[in-house]
């Protein structure tokens, strides 16, 4: 199956270098191309690519705001993956709450890239580790109603409170899977359960209602890279 990509840049270069990387790419192919966020809504909603590559600072309207717009039209948009040079907090966390299934900085290399595309477009989420352990500590920093105790998730079996613990802690299907001695099929269905259990839009948000919940402790000391 083919992912249909929409890239959304001001950059004629940045997109150029994605458009050849794409098209180089058996299992991808570029739907269109924006040069601001206002365009990029109007194509998002003219071509329904299956994954948007959106930078943030565009003219017109930047790309939080085009997240936003995209994703409130409702089930079957298009899924978003910020790829930006700026890794500011209030990016991520504004990119997150419009929308964004994933988060880039664009000093990855290229096949992490394409690698988070696939991911996105599967319906699952992806931050760059270097904003990763921010997120997890800006939502971890929040203050629990009972500080330090895990509180019940409601609806949730023991084995599900379990997968989502794990997913907190950054774990992916495989690494679930292989922690609790069970098929990646197993984890990959509690994770969905989980999804729909808790109306949760993809892992990120599973992450944040790990955090919430008090089911992961906030990293404390080691090295901050």
């Amino acid at each position: 199956m083919t992912i249909r990509v929409l890239l959304a840049d001001d950059q004629p270069l940045i997109r150029a270098g994605l458009r050849v990387l794409i098209a180089d790419t058996p299992d991808l192919e570029i739907a269109g191309e924006a040069g601001t966020g206002a365009e990029a809504v109007l194509l998002a909603a003219d071509l329904a690519p299956d994954v948007v590559v959106m930078d943030i600072r565009m003219p017109d309207m930047d790309g939080i705001e085009a997240t936003r717009r995209i994703r409130r039209a409702g089930p079957g948009t298009p899924r978003v993956l910020m790829l930006t040079t700026f890794d500011d907090d209030d990016y991520v966390y504004g990119s997150l709450r419009a929308g964004a299934s994933g988060f880039l900085v664009k000093d990855m290399a290229l096949e992490e890239i394409l690698a988070a595309i696939r991911v996105v477009a599967g319906g699952d989420a992806l931050i760059a580790p270097s904003v990763t352990r921010r997120l997890i500590e800006e939502f971890a920093a929040r203050p629990q109603p009972a500080a330090g105790r895990p509180r019940h998730v409601e609806g949730v079996t023991e084995r599900e409170r379990e997968v989502l613990t794990l997913v907190g802690r950054g774990l992916s299907n495989q690494e679930i899977a292989a922690e609790l001695v069970i098929s990646v099929a197993t984890a990959k269905a509690h994770v969905a359960r989980l999804l729909a259990k808790l109306a949760a839009r993809d892992r990120v948000q599973l992450v944040i209602i790990a955090y919430e919940y008090g089911l992961v402790a906030p990293p404390t000391g080691g090295s901050t890279t």
